[in-house]
């Protein structure tokens, strides 16, 4: 996923739909994959990690340029943009497979991952405590056609309605000045 001076970064946090459409409004991210990694089973399908029984996350593969925006401001977006604090659950989804979770490339991103979650910490910025998952980054599967960009080719959907509007509308309010052309990572 990675190009040409492109740095990537695997997160976890509840459902792809979600994660993608808020990652693909920011600037300097260049694409963003939703898809399944952290399980046992090669290549599973995504009726597969539903059942929990695979110990893939959903989670998304950002595409990010270091020198429009750093791992650091990623990591605050992903830390504003779901709870954290829930243990493998966001919202109405449970299960492993939406557990929060940052799937590190090296060293230096699992450092700044511990720095930013010691950060919220001790800021107290969240009222319980954080239970995201550092683990270190492994094969990422990508999902099947039908989950890429669904926000964008879903928006009126209840689901992207009640759930995703609310988060991108988040992001959108606190990180305005990060906010990229509106359909920025999604090829359209």
């Amino acid at each position: 996923m990675s190009g040409p001076n492109l740095e990537t970064a695997t997160l976890a946090s509840g459902c792809f739909w979600c994660t993608e459409a808020v990652f693909q409004q920011v600037q300097g991210v260049k694409s963003v994959m939703s898809g399944y990694t952290g399980g046992r089973l090669p290549n599973p399908s995504y009726i597969q990690v539903c059942s929990g029984a695979t110990g893939h996350a959903e989670a998304v593969q950002v595409a990010y340029d270091p020198s429009v925006i750093s791992y650091r401001e990623v990591l605050e977006i992903f830390f504003a943009t779901h709870d954290p604090t829930t243990m493998d659950r966001q919202g109405a989804d449970v299960g492993t497979q939406y557990r929060s979770a940052i799937f590190y490339h090296d060293d230096a991103q699992k450092k700044t991952a511990e720095e930013v979650m010691e950060d919220l910490r001790r800021q107290k910025i969240f009222r319980n405590p954080i239970v995201t998952k550092l683990e270190p980054a492994g094969q990422f599967y990508p999902s099947e056609e039908y989950h890429r960009d669904y926000y964008q080719r879903n928006s009126d959907a209840p689901y992207c309605q009640f759930v995703i509007e609310p988060k991108v509308a988040k992001f959108r309010k606190q990180f305005a000045k990060k906010l990229a052309s509106p359909v920025a990572g999604t090829g359209h």
